[in-house]
């Protein structure tokens, strides 16, 4: 399918785009800045904020780019007097009554009307009236905090309740310069994807009651990561500083979250920190790592020799591949277990809203399935199997056997590598902690089989190893050989081995970068 391409200049250069963009991308597409505020190219264009007029031959008024769509022929100035004139004037206009109160404000290191007012404008306020005064500190919803006075009634907000998630839980109340941002008559700021109303605020005026007053915007760093919500797989940053994620962001993927993602998953990043198995545990009781591995590798290889059939390796649907991999690998290819289950949270239908939201809450069902083979039995056959006696050992890659946790007292040896303590990893015989999503290089698969790359964002606790690396440190102990250097190695080894994953990439590396004006945000 070929698609109609216009030409057009803008600032002298010659543009070809798609028919249909608007001017305002037309000129990002050349490289040229057109600032604007109403505009977000994920939601409908209301040209309400009159900051990105653009001058076009042959019209007797200055227009929106936001608005206007591109022709053939059209001949654009963006930054003739005429135009800088204008801009000036509306960002003033703009200015009049808010508060400018940018010192105690969250969103200062990355709220356009700040930097816009640097680039653009840049002078002392001619006002010498008292400003409108409106309320601060509107509790709208159990997420949003709302200050109608830094409001600039852009109508972003209230785009992303009516066509994203699809519940118009705002309005605009009242008229000229009393006009305030409000929820609608009988509605709060409650509706699953609320916090985007967050993102897309170009000022302060809608703050997370999480985020709010914990973290300056230029002391974060962010890293480009997934989500480990739900089975979507939404693309997110994770900001972070001095070794604690203070938030969790959508990042633009057009092709799994555009550039939204649900409050639940934005949540996720508080377990990374709390509830952790930070050492490794024999018996209930803290062990040296080397140790611990040591006696694993001869507790297994007497249930092996006793047991044999009898011993089983469970793969839970939360962890990522290359951890699933690497256990895999030596739990059947190497030591010959030939009992392998894959278990995780239970579906839950009502979560199901057919926007990004999905039944299965677990990150990597996809790509645990494959990892472990067609032969592979779910939660229910591992339940049956414990309560009918037919396993002796368990080695288990997660924190929790949903279903079975009342069937455990069978066992003459109890395996956990997880990420946090709880009622298995208290149950078992060994505990061996490894290191959660947002402390590795790894992947993970979404739903639709796409496979995607998680990026470390900050280190481990402790001593904490990735879980491949504490699979290969075991392999050595029973006399295996497993000799990835790294987890794009194991990756690779995974690709070219389980079908599933032919023609996945493992992604490049990208390091946590200084979040200034986030180009992500908003």
């Amino acid at each position: 399918m070929t698609t109609d391409l216009v030409k057009l200049k803008i600032d002298g250069l010659d543009v070809e785009v798609p028919k249909g963009t608007n001017l305002l991308e037309a000129a990002k597409s050349a490289e040229i800045e057109v600032p604007f505020f109403c505009y977000h190219p994920g939601l409908s264009s209301p040209a309400v904020c009159r900051q990105c007029l653009v001058s076009v031959k042959g019209m007797p008024k200055l227009v929106p780019a936001c608005y206007t769509p591109v022709s053939e022929g059209m001949d654009v100035t963006t930054s003739s007097p005429q135009v800088l004139t204008a801009r000036r004037q509306m960002l003033e206009f703009t200015l009049v009554n808010h508060p400018v109160d940018c010192p105690i404000c969250d969103k200062a290191g990355e709220c356009h009307l700040q930097k816009l007012y640097q680039e653009w404008d840049h002078r002392a306020s001619r006002l010498d009236l008292v400003k409108v005064r409106k309320d601060k500190v509107v509790d709208v919803g159990p997420h949003i905090v709302l200050d109608q006075e830094r409001c600039i009634l852009c109508t972003r907000c209230i785009r992303v309740c009516n066509e994203v998630a699809k519940e118009p839980q705002l309005t605009m109340a009242r008229r000229g310069d009393r006009e305030i941002l409000t929820t609608a008559p009988g509605q709060k700021l409650d509706n699953a994807y609320s916090l985007n109303t967050v993102d897309v605020c170009p000022v302060g005026a809608l703050t997370a009651k999480d985020f709010r007053f914990s973290m300056r915007a230029w002391e974060l760093s962010a890293t480009p990561s997934v989500c480990n919500g739900c089975s979507t797989g939404c693309n997110l940053e994770i900001h972070t500083s001095k070794g604690r994620i203070h938030r969790l962001v959508p990042r633009k993927n057009p092709d799994v979250n555009q550039y939204w993602m649900c409050d639940e998953g934005r949540f996720t990043y508080k377990l990374i920190h709390e509830g952790r198995l930070a050492v490794p545990r024999l018996g209930n009781k803290p062990a040296a790592y080397d140790a611990v591995l040591g006696e694993l590798a001869g507790k297994l290889e007497a249930a092996l020799a006793a047991h044999g059939a009898s011993v089983g390796l469970v793969l839970t649907a939360d962890m990522v591949n290359e951890d699933a991999y690497a256990l895999r690998t030596l739990a059947v290819d190497h030591l010959g277990i030939g009992r392998v289950y894959v278990v995780g949270s239970p579906a839950v239908p009502e979560r199901d809203d057919k926007i990004l939201r999905t039944a299965d809450i677990n990150a990597n069902t996809r790509g645990v399935r494959a990892i472990a083979g067609p032969g592979a039995a779910g939660a229910a056959e591992l339940a049956a199997d414990l309560r009918g006696g037919a396993l002796k050992a368990l080695i288990v890659l997660g924190n929790d056997l949903p279903g079975a946790m009342d069937a455990l007292s069978g066992l003459e040896l109890l395996v956990v590598l997880g990420t946090h303590d709880g009622e298995l990893a208290r149950a078992a015989t060994l505990a061996v902690p490894i290191a959660a999503w947002a402390e590795v290089d790894a992947t993970i698969t979404n739903r639709d089989g796409r496979t995607q790359r998680l990026r470390q964002a900050l280190p481990a606790p402790g001593a904490v190893r990735p879980g491949w690396r504490v699979v290969r440190d075991l392999a050595r102990k029973t006399g295996a050989t497993l000799e990835h250097e790294d987890a794009r190695a194991v990756f690779a080894e995974l690709a070219a081995r389980v079908t599933e994953f032919a023609g996945a990439e493992f992604g490049r590396d990208v390091a946590p970068f200084s979040l200034r004006f986030a180009g992500s945000r908003g």
